[in-house]
């Protein structure tokens, strides 16, 4: 007499294979640590932002301004954000024009982390939460570039690094 064989017995192999064939498709991703934006090539959400203490305070009408301009979402609580702010200062004192908007800090703890590694920002403005949603924001830092019309060209999630600035941010800012 010929016995059955469980559909069930065939199961955990052809999960297996499944999800190897997922990890071997996202493998062959470009870079596995892009993450997608549906804001490219979208005007930039508005802001619902307050003012980080007496600094300058950005507006949607810097957003719009002519020049591409960068805008970074940071946070003194923030490991890779300190690690980045060396980065940021360098372009700044290149004359890129860097917005930046802190995220869910307290006042006293955002301005002590300027205090501490400088102010590469020429406009700040201070984000409860809502805008990083408006945004579509993964978390902090993550950093924006956005033309003379306050479009979208590009986003990268995670610290600017000097390989990073190097591969693909300047490659956006020159228009490349």
């Amino acid at each position: 007499m010929a016995s059955k064989i469980s559909p069930w017995v065939a199961a955990p192999p052809l999960i297996f294979v499944a999800l190897a064939a997922l990890f071997a498709f996202g493998l062959k991703r470009e870079n596995p640590n892009d993450l997608p934006s549906t804001m490219i090539g979208r005007e930039a959400p508005k802001l619902t932002v307050g003012p980080l203490g007496d600094l300058p305070e950005l507006t949607a009408v810097d957003l719009k301004a002519d020049g591409i301009k960068l805008v970074n979402f940071w946070a003194s609580w923030c490991g890779p954000c300190r690690v980045e702010h060396p980065t940021l200062q360098a372009l700044s004192d290149e004359g890129i024009v860097i917005h930046g908007i802190n995220y869910k800090d307290q006042l006293a703890n955002a301005t002590g982390f300027l205090d501490e590694l400088g102010n590469p920002y020429t406009k700040i403005a201070k984000d409860e939460g809502r805008t990083g949603l408006d945004w579509g924001l993964y978390g902090v830092p993550e950093t924006f570039i956005i033309d003379g019309t306050g479009k979208v060209l590009f986003r990268h999630a995670g610290p600017i690094t000097q390989r990073i600035l190097e591969e693909t941010i300047r490659p956006v800012l020159n228009g490349q």
